[in-house]
């Protein structure tokens, strides 16, 4: 009996994969609509712009010299 439970549950899991059905992180099913690839290639370039740009805050903010501190100072004098 529990072996019938378990092909039944896996031959649903299949054709739910086949219909393209899946579940995001909460468990939830959703449909897989198949982003075309100018959708999904726009997010990667979105993507990497927003990666230079935390490079570049991480830079900034663990710079040893402290130059942006002195540059802040220095203008705040004027």
């Amino acid at each position: 009996m529990v072996l019938g439970i378990v092909l039944i549950v896996s031959i649903a899991g299949l054709l739910k994969a086949r219909m393209g059905i899946r579940k995001d992180m909460w468990g939830n099913e959703i449909k897989d609509n198949g982003r075309d690839d100018a959708e999904v290639e726009q997010m990667r370039e979105q993507m990497k712009a927003l990666k230079e740009r935390v490079a570049v805050l991480e830079r900034i903010a663990t710079e040893k010299n402290h130059s942006l501190e002195h540059e802040i100072e220095r203008l705040r004098d004027r």
